[in-house]
């Protein structure tokens, strides 16, 4: 059973399939990344910088609570790809139908607990007396919607691990649009701040996650399920958790570490609180082709590992590597020519601008590691390699909370050391993901030789 907005990548030039699955999920992570650059833009420029830094300081504490919901989500998305790129319908619908169980009650809980320790944790992270009430009123309202944005992040996994890239992109950039508006609207005209800002994201996200669930229900087959399909099947939620928790762990070190560079930074003032927010959201847009290309090599890797075939693993991840690559090059060419303009965007105080701008020049030379992490990561989770998971997690945590205290000993170098930590850590985690790759490669080999 096949649909027109499905792809079957057990089929067909590994370059076509990445690319025709990559460029819809690029348009659409563009677009939900324009959901955090709205709110940083319109946040700065009608706010001020104190507001700026105030919604950047959230943003690794809320990636910790959310990272939960996203483990589960892509560990029910390969469950599903295999089953899909096995040629079983009837374990696929099961496999869609117990998703939403392990995932909805995983965002309640953590969404409820988010809300509760957000003082906590943002006093603990030394967030400057002066931003904490509007970090504190913003990390709360994006708690809330923890659950709410659960429902588009079920159903676009379940959509992408079927090779549907398509149709979550339509609802994204339909709730994108709405989202600035909104941002506009509460911030600008009612004036009503962070918690504006914070209330527009939420209702966009609401819109596109309702939206694309019906949609899915009322088109896609493996969507339209029936009794015996949506009974509880422990051994699938069982294998849902079994590789999404790990993944949920990889994700909230990287979560913790990023929130110990963040109080880091809080130590240098508001003024380079502003200027990290914004590289951090430029640079979160860097990271899209990657992590659409990623994406797309997992569904791949996930429907030909489910079907046996080894060889088209490989290829493409050669093929992932090579796109990724020319994709690299642009991107330093541009951030090395156009960083103050882009910079102007955000704020309107020279030396806030000035410093994002030589920080991102500084981290386009790294842009290179990203690219390996992103394809490793593809593969191996496309696999369900879970001790990856567990070991990329922890390189994470050891250099973003080691590398600044080390880096800033270094004379002349001083904040800078915040910027340095960023490249340095991809360099190292990039490295560990190669060969994490690779050993796993040999292994295969062997098995298929014997």
């Amino acid at each position: 059973m096949r649909t027109n907005a499905s792809i079957n990548m057990t089929q067909g030039r590994p370059t076509g399939l990445l690319l025709r699955f990559a460029i819809p999920m690029l348009i659409g992570n563009i677009f939900q990344q324009a959901y955090s650059l709205a709110d940083s833009v319109i946040v700065g420029q009608f706010v001020g910088a104190s507001a700026l830094a105030a919604v950047g300081s959230t943003g690794s504490v809320t990636f910790l609570f959310f990272s939960v919901c996203n483990g589960i989500a892509s560990g029910s998305g390969i469950v599903t790809s295999q089953y899909f790129g096995a040629g079983d319908p009837m374990k696929t619908k099961t496999a869609i139908a117990n998703a939403a169980y392990i995932m909805f009650a995983a965002s309640l809980v953590m969404g409820v607990i988010a809300f509760l320790a957000a003082p906590a944790v943002l006093g603990l992270m030394e967030t400057p007396p002066e931003v904490l009430a509007d970090a504190t009123l913003y990390m709360r309202m994006s708690c809330i919607g923890v659950p709410l944005v659960a429902v588009y992040n079920y159903a676009s996994s379940m959509l992408r691990a079927l090779g549907d890239s398509r149709t979550p992109l339509y609802f994204l950039i339909l709730s994108c649009l709405l989202n600035i508006a909104l941002d506009i609207f509460c911030v600008r005209t009612l004036q009503l701040g962070v918690f504006g800002a914070a209330l527009a994201t939420i209702i966009a996200q609401v819109i596109a996650g309702i939206g694309c669930l019906l949609y899915a229900l009322k088109t896609n087959p493996y969507f339209q399920l029936s009794r015996e399909n949506m009974r509880p099947d422990w051994r699938v939620i069982g294998k849902s958790v079994r590789l999404g928790l790990p993944l949920a762990m990889q994700w909230s070190m990287i979560a913790v570490s990023t929130t110990a560079l963040q109080a880091f930074v809080n130590s240098f003032g508001t003024e380079a609180m502003a200027a990290f927010t914004a590289t951090n959201r430029i640079e979160q847009l860097v990271h899209q082709p990657y992590n659409s290309i990623g994406a797309a090599l997992a569904t791949y890797t996930g429907q030909n590992y489910g079907a046996g075939n080894m060889k088209r693993v490989k290829e493409g991840f050669r093929h992932g590597m090579l796109l990724s690559a020319i994709f690299t090059l642009l991107m330093m060419v541009a951030y090395q020519l156009l960083s103050e303009p882009i910079m102007r965007l955000f704020v309107k105080e020279t030396e806030v601008i000035t410093m994002g701008a030589q920080a991102l020049r500084l981290t386009s030379w790294f842009y290179i590691f990203l690219a390996v992490i992103y394809m490793s990561r593809g593969v191996l989770n496309g696999i369900g390699d879970a001790l990856f998971a567990f070991i990329n997690g922890i390189v994470e945590v050891i250099c973003r909370i080691g590398l600044p205290l080390l880096l800033v000993l270094i004379p002349g170098i001083g904040l800078w050391s915040i910027w340095w930590t960023a490249g340095v850590t991809w360099l190292i985690s990039g490295l560990s993901c190669l060969m994490r790759y690779f050993v796993w490669r040999r292994k295969a080999e062997a098995q298929i030789a014997e």
